[in-house]
């Protein structure tokens, strides 16, 4: 498969511009600079920081957010070396949406493009699309409409070495953009590292049409980076675990961007939904660069998974991280009111009741979230709460009544 040269990477007060080789290596101090463009070949960065392993980074080579982008889809697989063949990964409804569209716009000009319809972000959907990969021997697997076809999309392909293409019809959470995978049958309630898309094409004409809830559960998946980062830093320091100070940096650039612009979040403004699938996007480079999910899933994200083990009809993941951030905010002793105006403003639930949750089910998540990935150090590992300590955090925070 042949690709197109690189334009390379941008970094202002460091280099004019960095090497377009295949792997760029970088020192620890050039990580201090803003990334301003991103189209690499072929999207992976080796990075060499000071007295540390060699990590890598996986970069969307080209994203595309903005009204009626759809239609470049076709130019986009072309300029990235898939011409031939095409899966396209979608759901019940979302074929309707958008998933008819991208198979018709792929099949006029000239590739052969098949597609399946995924119900859940099972380990049993992912292995029936890995079938269908190996049978059809396709060259690029896009998804093509929630985070659950999106997750199904990227761990299918990831677990056949071929790339994939992210297509969200909702701007719910940062999977859209990261590569992280959540599907559940891993015998594990949370996340597990994939691969990240080599494109990311975000229709704003087709997101805006969807439930506003799904986008309000974004700007709740968004401010957990206030705590998340926090986290992510108390590691560092308690066990000397590997801390990216940019990473870390463009998480908390995008919860800060959200809270600052939260009146524009709203029913039906495209400005407000461009808002938040760029800040979306910002979190799943941060992922990439880090080479781990730390500097956007933390404590509240543990909270969260904690509760899907608790309620099995539970809440949007988003919603219920942003309830969490809430509380893992009080622990910090950072402006968790404000977190919690930011919310309310967009339009996201703060409390249990608007999660549509027992308050007991808060309050029993609360005490066994620091259970659920003992290899994450975070606020929850230092206060270890009891069912009193948990039930008072949820009371003085407005979780619970």
């Amino acid at each position: 498969m042949t690709r197109e040269k690189s334009e390379g990477i941008y970094f202002p007060d460091t280099f004019k511009k960095i090497s377009k080789q295949h792997h760029i290596l970088l020192s620890s101090n050039v990580l201090n600079g803003r990334i301003l463009k991103l189209n690499m070949e072929p999207f992976i960065i080796s990075v060499i920081a000071l007295k540390m392993q060699l990590h890598r980074m996986q970069l969307p080579r080209e994203v595309v957010v903005g009204n009626e982008t759809l239609p470049l889809l076709s130019e986009i697989c072309k300029r990235l070396g898939f011409r031939e063949s095409a899966l396209v990964v979608t759901g019940p409804d979302t074929k309707s949406i958008a998933g008819y569209r991208v198979i018709d716009l792929l099949s006029d000009k000239g590739m052969d493009v098949n597609h399946l319809v995924v119900n859940s972000s099972t380990m049993w959907e992912v292995r029936a699309v890995e079938e269908k990969i190996r049978e059809l021997k396709t060259q690029i697997v896009l998804g093509v409409g929630g985070g659950t076809k999106i997750d199904v999309a990227k761990l299918s392909s990831t677990r056949q070495g071929i790339p994939f293409i992210s297509v969200p019809t909702t701007a719910s959470h940062d999977g859209i953009a990261s590569p992280v995978a959540a599907v559940k049958g891993l015998k594990k309630p949370f996340s597990m590292m994939a691969q990240s898309p080599m494109a990311i094409v975000a229709d704003t004409s087709i997101i805006v049409q969807s439930d506003y809830r799904f986008t309000a559960s974004g700007c709740g998946d968004l401010v957990s980076k206030f705590t998340s980062v926090r986290d992510w830093e108390l590691a560092h320091k308690v066990k000397n675990e590997y801390y990216g100070e940019y990473a870390a940096s463009l998480a908390l650039m995008s919860a800060r961007l959200v809270t600052k612009n939260a009146d524009i979040i709203k029913p039906g403004s495209e400005a407000g939904l461009r808002l938040i699938l760029e800040a979306l996007i910002s979190c799943g480079v941060a992922m990439s660069i880090a080479g781990s999910s730390k500097p956007c899933s933390g404590s509240e994200h543990l909270f969260s998974h904690s509760l899907d083990k608790i309620e099995q009809n539970g809440a949007l993941h988003g919603e219920q991280c942003g309830v969490g951030t809430i509380m893992m905010a009080y622990l910090y002793n950072i402006d968790w009111k404000g977190i919690r105006e930011t919310l309310q403003n967009a339009g996201a639930p703060t409390t249990a009741e608007e999660l549509g949750v027992e308050p007991d089910s808060i309050v029993k998540a609360l005490v066994q979230a620091c259970t659920i990935r003992p290899e994450r150090y975070t606020i929850l590992e230092e206060k270890r709460l009891d069912y009193d300590s948990a039930e008072k955090l949820a009371k003085v925070t407005g979780v619970i009544s």
